[in-house]
């Protein structure tokens, strides 16, 4: 079922302590009610409950012990009173509530919830409670949780997605790290997440988008309180539809010299396509010239594909210097292996200087020397090239993506766009960007050879490495977005996303010019 509660979300993305010590702040220098705050979030709650679902039927609401069960309370005494049937578990025994938690499931009793004891059902009666619901809330397992949840909150989270209805999780989805987006056990499958005071950035990145469906942000009325009190954010969140404003404007006088000469370095025997599939990306992206160094093999094919595309069929690195000299960026990596025309190629690309994107093989065999770092560069590692990179495991990577970008960058410099479910773009000592979304289409061979091609003829036209990263993977999964309406996740492929770059770019243009004002040189 879509939801229907369109929204904007901040930019700013926390860590949980931050958001624990805002609301800390606000209640303790602000002089803000800690109870009174929680009402409010509980109404937030459930306008965001009756917007997503105006007819829910009979609503099974689960409480823990913590200010999350207390916000669970007040949104079960919500539906109450607005005449709504509503049941409410306390998974952890109301005798364990202290706190405005407590205050606030003597309110919902008071309001008329009946609230039954978990440990005091029997099985099958927890069963009749989710076989009878329309719609779950989840308020079991706040942003104080870490590792995986224990008895008896494991079951219910099972319980809770095993349910063929959908379930609306409380300011975080029990189970969910809120500040690195990792499952540790089990957590719940949300179909949306109604968040409160700060965005939590494991909601955007890792597992995050799996469990937590569409995000929902409520302030509460912090906003500018946030920022006073001093919590540093851990991300700046990012998208496509806030981005895009970013690309200038061609004007009509426009020629291919402005917008970045690119050459593509990929392709060894084997891996042609990756090859044409960046050569055409970075095409469809806006570039001026592309430019093909390849096997030449792969020399009729590529034209054949992409004729506006200049290719060049290469036997040794010996012949790349005069292609490289005429480039403004260089992408190299998409196939090009790690044998010997592999090595010669990224030795001859890293030798020049020049602006670069380094994806794939090329991290492969930086992996295995010791790598320069360099200022102009753009690494785009998957998590398993993270690993090699970091020489750690790719759990150890997923644990924290923002921490591991941020070790990469400090190693090898540029920019390190870490891919992924929460693509994450980490420069200078600036805050790391998080693109926030997912398509699980894009999980096939081919799509991050497409990034690169993007992200070169970004990188050509803007000039701005972190700019061009952010850019490129918010356009890359924009357009995967589009395609996906049309072939779906299953079928989707890299050729795909290609065909849809131009029709999202199209939606972003501010007066295109028009074929007289544009020139050719």
């Amino acid at each position: 079922m879509p939801l229907s509660g369109g929204h904007s979300l901040p930019e700013d993305l926390y860590s949980a302590d931050a958001v624990r010590e805002i609301d800390r702040y606000v209640i303790d220098q602000k002089g803000v009610d800690g109870f009174e705050l929680m009402q409010s979030a509980a109404a937030s709650a459930f306008r965001r409950l009756v917007r997503y679902w105006p007819e829910p039927g009979r609503i099974l609401v689960l409480c823990g012990a913590g200010n999350n069960g207390g916000d669970g309370y007040l949104v079960a005494a919500n539906a109450v009173r607005h005449g709504l049937e509503v049941g409410c578990l306390a998974v952890a025994p109301t005798e364990k509530l202290s706190g405005d938690a407590r205050r606030a499931w003597k309110k919902a009793v008071a309001d008329g919830v009946n609230v039954k004891e978990l440990a005091e059902l029997t099985a099958t009666d927890v069963g009749q409670y989710f076989a009878s619901a329309g719609l779950i809330v989840d308020a079991m397992l706040g942003t104080g949780v870490t590792g995986a949840p224990r008895e008896p909150f494991a079951d219910m989270i099972r319980r809770c997605n095993d349910a063929t209805v959908p379930t609306l999780a409380i300011d975080l989805p029990s189970g969910l790290n809120a500040t690195t987006g990792t499952v540790a056990g089990e957590a719940v499958r949300a179909a949306a997440t109604v968040t409160f005071i700060g965005l939590k950035a494991g909601l955007f990145t890792a597992q995050g988008a799996e469990y937590a469906g569409e995000v929902a942000f409520e302030s509460l009325g912090t906003d500018d309180w946030a920022r006073e009190s001093g919590q540093r954010p851990l991300a700046r969140r990012v998208d496509w539809s806030g981005l895009r404003a970013e690309i200038p404007r061609r004007p009509r006088v426009a020629h291919k010299g402005r917008f970045g000469h690119v050459l593509i370095v990929a392709g060894d025997r084997g891996f042609g396509g990756a090859g044409m599939m960046a050569a055409e990306a970075a095409s469809r992206a806006g570039a001026g010239m592309v430019t093909l160094a390849t096997r030449p093999e792969y020399v009729s094919p590529a034209l054949a594909r992409c004729p506006s595309v200049m290719v060049q069929g290469l036997i040794h690195g010996s012949e790349l210097p005069p292609l490289i000299s005429a480039a403004d960026v260089i992408v190299c990596g998409p196939g090009i292996g790690q044998g010997a025309w592999g090595q010669q190629m990224l030795q001859q690309v890293v030798a020049s200087g020049k602006p670069r994107v380094l994806d794939a093989d090329a991290l492969n065999l930086m992996a295995s020397r010791v790598a320069q770092p360099a200022d102009n560069h753009i690494l785009t590692p998957h998590p398993g090239e993270a690993a090699r990179l970091l020489e750690c495991r790719v759990d150890e990577i997923e644990s924290d993506r923002v921490g591991a970008a941020e070790q990469l960058r400090k190693l090898f410099g540029g920019v390190v766009l870490l891919k992924g479910a929460g693509t994450v773009v980490a420069w200078g000592e600036a805050l790391p960007d998080i693109v926030s979304g997912s398509n699980p289409g894009m999980a096939t061979g081919g799509m991050g050879d497409v990034l690169s091609g993007i992200l070169g003829s970004l990188y050509g036209q803007l000039g701005n490495a972190h700019l061009s990263a952010s850019l490129a993977a918010s356009l890359h999964l924009a357009a995967a977005d589009r395609a996906s309406v049309s072939r779906g996740y299953m079928g989707l492929l890299p050729m795909d996303v290609i065909d849809a770059l131009s029709k999202v770019l199209m939606e972003s243009e501010r007066g295109a010019p028009t074929a007289q004002g544009a020139v050719e040189e």
